[in-house]
């Protein structure tokens, strides 16, 4: 079972709310003001992290609700 998180970086607005929610997950650059799914791989605008960690669901699922522009999503794979 792994958990896979997947970010829209270019849809960001910048809230910090993941971050607040997930601090294990994301970070905010202080280059463009956008979060930062950390550990992740980018294609195509999304960044995708996989992670056979099932404890980070908790926290990332908090996030992906708290996010008011809807860019994070969770799944079990």
């Amino acid at each position: 079972m792994m958990l896979v998180i997947t970010l829209q970086r270019p849809k960001c607005i910048g809230c910090n709310y993941c971050v607040e929610a997930a601090p294990e997950l994301f970070r905010m650059s202080t280059r463009d003001g956008k979060v930062v799914l950390l550990r992740s791989t980018e294609k195509r605008g999304f960044y995708t992290l996989r992670t056979p960690r099932l404890d980070l669901e908790e926290p990332a699922r908090e996030a992906a609700r708290l996010c008011p522009a809807k860019i994070i999503r969770v799944k079990r794979v």
